[in-house]
């Protein structure tokens, strides 16, 4: 029988897919460190479980290095917060060097916008829609659970250089939106909006994707 590999997987935020993971994962031998910023959140965790749990934010890459991110084989950013978990990935790849990162968007035109720009994305809306359009027997056109840079040839810009443009031009459309309840509070550094047509053509990737 293959001897397991054991490996460091970080997961940032605890919720119901965050701390079954980190269950599962944990008693399969894994070395797991996962975040949350609230106490409670880690009520969900076993008592059995051997990991570590760490109260912060998980798209501070000091908080990270302080509880042993570094060095990760893989990185999940699993909270509620379509922005939180491209942050906590743009971190993870950009500074921490981690290999294996996955954010979690819900929005699917994000998630393959992100997806284009080399982020490995898992969207939870486009999951549903096609378990549930199976389960019915319909034809609809939905785009990948998990959505990877796939383009042929083509290398993906790193996402230092892209994945801060992505968002302002998606900016005028969040804008409308309910705020996320676990996105972290505006600081005034956020990168200002671009033009409409900016947004249009970013949206354009996105669908472009998952309903061609």
């Amino acid at each position: 029988m293959k001897e397991m590999k054991k490996m460091k997987i970080v997961i940032v935020g605890c919720g119901r897919v965050g701390s079954t993971l980190a269950q599962n994962l944990d008693e399969d031998g894994h070395d797991v460190i996962i975040f949350d910023i609230r106490t409670g959140a880690f009520d969900r965790l076993p008592e059995t479980f051997k990991g570590s749990a760490v109260r912060g934010d998980g798209t501070d890459e000091e908080v990270l290095r302080r509880a042993g991110a570094h060095g990760a084989d893989i990185f999940l950013a699993l909270t509620e917060g379509d922005n939180r978990n491209i942050m906590a990935a743009q971190v993870a790849t950009e500074n921490l060097a981690i290999p294996r990162v996955i954010a979690k968007i819900n929005d699917p035109v994000r998630a393959a916008a992100y997806a284009e720009l080399g982020v490995v994305t898992i969207c939870r809306t486009n999951l549903m829609v096609h378990e549930i359009a199976t389960y019915l027997d319909l034809t609809v056109q939905t785009g990948p659970g998990i959505d990877t840079p796939q383009t042929p040839g083509h290398k993906h810009p790193h996402p230092s250089t892209a994945l801060s443009a992505v968002r302002s031009a998606i900016a005028p459309a969040e804008a409308t939106r309910p705020v996320e309840p676990d996105a972290p509070a505006a600081t005034g550094n956020e990168p200002a909006p671009t033009s409409t047509a900016d947004g249009a053509r970013v949206r354009r990737l996105g669908f472009r994707r998952w309903q061609s």
